[in-house]
């Protein structure tokens, strides 16, 4: 297929479909990533072929020979993203952003680019196929990940020639019960995330799986979160193990650190965007560890919080290390904290107008 092409679906849907007690029963409190939705999307690659074979199918295993190559040279990216049930129907919020990101990281793992109309149409699909399972109470969603792996089955280290494409979905709700609480984060000192010119920019599995032994550290520690620092002088503020990170001083100003070796969140860039409108400066600059631990301890620092597509904007009280810990002003969640995360999740649950066109229909 070329670029800007779709495919035709082949819809082979469940024959078990769960009923509407049952599915209503497991949308009542379905936690996040463990209830999944009864169908997925697949789409293969072959570079002989291009994109082809796309279908919507029951939700199930997927058959995989020992040797296929994403078990051995970790080819592999993903996203995430959510539909939302409001008022205007099914809405997805800027979808367009998470196929630019696929697409980016795709290229910086040598994977086949997948056409932004097809990563948009797989993801419209499944959302009309399992609508069902989307939820209707405040703050929940449907979760949807796009995934991508390397399905050649051979042995030797260079790019495969033969891709799956899948889409799964899971019902999920508020991420805070009870309002947003301040997380307690710990710094890894012996361990990094992402160097320059490495991987940290993409949203592949291995970013992911390098963090857990500095998450496992954090949470021995009593805290929530890791926060990683830079590679080269270990003293700059990098990102959390799953989200970026934003410092609010008493000015209004916001800081955060500059992409290059983190994540470029959705959630983050849309935050910017939102308290530049409402008239905070906001600035991308290296950030210190010490400089955290200074500007707290004189005031000027007055809220700290991170961001991300599951908990969109989460409140940080209290950085904690080897050496000790502090907290940031009272340690509970700011004014600028709270706003910013008000105004973008009525954004996208469709309480507020959309002056960004951020938000699409699904279906």
């Amino acid at each position: 297929m070329t670029g800007g092409d779709t495919l035709g679906f082949q819809r082979n849907l469940t024959q078990t479909p769960v009923s509407d007690a049952e599915r209503e029963a497991q949308l009542v409190n379905p936690g996040f990533g463990k209830v999944f939705t009864e169908h997925m999307v697949t789409v293969r690659y072959a570079d002989s072929k291009g994109w082809y074979d796309a279908r919507v199918e029951p939700f199930g295993p997927i058959p995989m020979s020992p040797a296929t190559a994403v078990l051995h040279y970790a080819q592999e990216i993903f996203e995430g993203m959510k539909a939302y049930r409001t008022e205007a129907g099914i809405t997805l919020f800027r979808p367009e952003a998470n196929a630019r990101r696929f697409r980016d990281s795709a290229r910086r793992m040598a994977m086949p680019e997948i056409p932004e109309e097809l990563f948009l149409q797989a993801i419209r699909e499944l959302v009309a196929v399992d609508e069902k399972w989307i939820p209707g109470q405040p703050e929940s969603s449907l979760y949807l990940r796009p995934y991508m792996i390397a399905s050649e089955v051979f042995l030797g280290v260079r790019p495969s020639a033969e891709y799956l494409f899948g889409v799964i979905a899971c019902p999920v709700g508020a991420y805070f019960k009870g309002g947003p609480k301040p997380i307690k984060l710990w710094i890894s000192e012996e361990y990094t995330r992402a160097a320059p010119g490495g991987t940290g920019a993409a949203k592949c599995g291995g970013n992911y799986a390098t963090s857990l032994v500095a998450q496992a550290e954090a949470t021995r520690e009593g805290c929530d979160q890791v926060v990683f620092l830079d590679t080269t002088e270990r003293k700059y503020v990098d990102e959390l193990g799953g989200m970026n990170i934003f410092f609010v001083y008493d000015d209004g100003t916001l800081v955060t650190p500059p992409l290059g070796t983190i994540l470029p969140g959705i959630t983050r860039d849309s935050i910017m965007t939102l308290a530049r409108e409402a008239g905070h400066q906001v600035v991308e600059r290296p950030y210190s560890v010490d400089e955290w631990r200074a500007d707290a301890a004189n005031g000027r620092l007055r809220e700290v919080f991170a961001c991300g597509t599951a908990a969109v904007v989460t409140p940080v009280g209290t950085l904690r290390s080897a050496s000790g810990e502090f907290t940031v002003a009272d340690g509970q969640p700011g004014e600028v904290t709270l706003k910013l995360r008000s105004q973008l999740l009525d954004i996208q649950q469709g309480r507020a107008t959309d002056t960004h066109g951020w938000v699409q229909k699904a279906i």
